[in-house]
């Protein structure tokens, strides 16, 4: 089993001399790959722009992206990708999610949370075709069109897609769809629930998903967890204890990831929760927590 890190980054000042400097500590430090996520009305980078960006500066790191599908064209995005995967040579990574149920975010998506999902199963399959090569027609809500094909294609053949996701038909869609699972603020227990649905969801449909592609994002904290985090989280996942799903420290960090390991799921995006006063040094301590994992 291959053990990757990545590390997951929020609101950046959008300096480039600032952002290339990340990319190339992530690289000279030895981690898998970066992650850039999607959230419209966050203070973050578009991903896309910034991934772009990072390719061109960097040979060697992976490039990864929390991506929100609806209310996107499907053909626009299907060439965005395609067109990015090719200049990077075939380094992107991309999880697609229906983006946060909160407001603003959620109404700054465009798409009515009930929709978001059958919207995105509608998507998945034609980006699917659209990344084989296909010729496709195409009548639905995410757009109508006759006799279209992609030009040029991605490097990766296939253009491997990652969903996220803890609810049943989260989990229903992953197994129908995706190449492989990348949920947050979830426990080893949970994860090893979820991937038996997929499983189950993916052989009903004649599929299967590669036990190499089951992952976890997860969001550190630097020390104890105060009260208006432990709130936030808590309104993420209500119910549940956020000290149980959110490690406090590098230490714990590493504790997660190794019970994360003993359920078979191999693949991690690590974030703090705050933004660090240096990321060099945080990257270097984190490089020094959980680097050796790796394989």
């Amino acid at each position: 089993m291959k053990v990757r890190v990545g590390v997951g980054m929020g609101p950046l000042d959008g300096d480039p001399s600032n952002f290339a400097g990340l990319v190339d500590d992530l690289d000279g430090l030895g981690f898998d790959s970066l992650w850039l996520p999607e959230v419209l009305t966050a203070p973050t980078l578009d991903p896309l722009t910034s991934l772009a960006f990072a390719a061109a500066h960097n040979p060697r790191l992976k490039l990864g992206t929390t991506m929100l599908l609806p209310g996107r064209n499907v053909l626009r995005v299907a060439k965005q990708l395609a067109t990015l995967d090719r200049l990077s040579s075939g380094r992107l990574l991309v999880t697609f999610v229906p983006g946060l149920a909160q407001n603003p975010e959620s109404a700054a998506v465009g798409v009515p949370a009930k929709e978001k999902g059958p919207r995105m199963d509608e998507v998945l399959p034609v980006l699917r075709r659209l990344w084989a090569g296909e010729t496709v027609d195409h009548h639905g809500p995410a757009g109508e069109w006759e006799g279209v094909t992609l030009a040029p294609l991605p490097t990766q053949d296939p253009l491997e897609f990652w969903l996220g996701g803890m609810v049943p038909a989260a989990l229903e869609r992953c197994g129908r769809f995706a190449d492989g699972w990348l949920p947050s603020a979830c426990t080893p227990a949970e994860v090893a629930a979820g991937k038996i649905v997929i499983d189950e969801a993916a052989a009903a449909v004649g599929r299967s998903i590669s036990p190499e592609h089951f992952g976890v994002s997860l969001a550190y904290a630097p020390g104890p967890l105060d009260a208006s985090l432990s709130a936030a989280l808590g309104r993420a996942r209500k119910g549940v204890d956020p000290t149980t799903v959110v490690p406090a420290g590098l230490d714990s960090l590493r504790g997660f990831l190794e019970a994360f390991l003993e359920v078979g799921f191999s693949k991690f995006v690590v974030r703090p929760l705050a933004r660090p006063e240096s990321w060099r040094a945080e990257l270097e301590a984190l490089a020094a927590a959980v680097g050796d994992l790796q394989t």
